[in-house]
């Protein structure tokens, strides 16, 4: 009887946690400093939530895949923030699957965000563990063929010419 308070209290918590923090990341931020904690809290929040989630829990991550294609996130001046939100948005991305969270057009602008966050691990000689799960992320939830769908051509092309 326990485990089972206590898993279902633990996913209460998560909820609420990532409601609350969803809706934070919809205001506006005057530092770097406090965007970055946010979005890494977010990014590991959506981690531990299961595909095909309940109700409750896909009402729980709605302010967070809003706040993430804001201009103010989506088009960060600062690559540390648009790797925290591609990793978010990977995030999503699996748990939402095999359905697309976002449309077409927005998915378009997304998969030139993971690009880009790609392009940095390609940069790096030693890897980010956001950024590597980023590409762990994507091929398990094959973005790949989410990309051909919606007619990525240019964007599948700089995806080889990257790696």
């Amino acid at each position: 009887m326990g485990q089972i308070y206590t898993t279902f209290t633990r996913e209460i918590l998560r909820r609420i946690d990532l409601k609350e923090n969803g809706k934070s990341l919809l205001h506006p931020h005057s530092s770097i400093d406090d965007l970055l904690p946010l979005n890494d809290k977010v990014k590991n929040l959506l981690a531990n939530v299961d595909q095909a989630p309940s109700k409750s829990m896909q009402d729980a991550l709605l302010p967070s895949m809003k706040a993430l294609v804001t201009n103010e996130l989506l088009r960060h001046a600062e690559m540390d923030v648009k790797v925290l939100v591609a990793s978010c948005i990977t995030e999503i991305t699996r748990i939402i699957a095999p359905d697309t969270p976002y449309d077409d057009e927005q998915m378009k602008e997304i998969f030139q965000l993971i690009l880009a966050a790609f392009k940095k691990i390609s940069h790096v000689s030693i890897c980010c563990c956001t950024e590597v799960s980023i590409l762990d992320t994507a091929a398990k939830v094959r973005s790949c063929l989410v990309m051909l769908d919606i007619e990525c051509d240019a964007l599948d092309v700089e995806k080889f010419q990257i790696f």
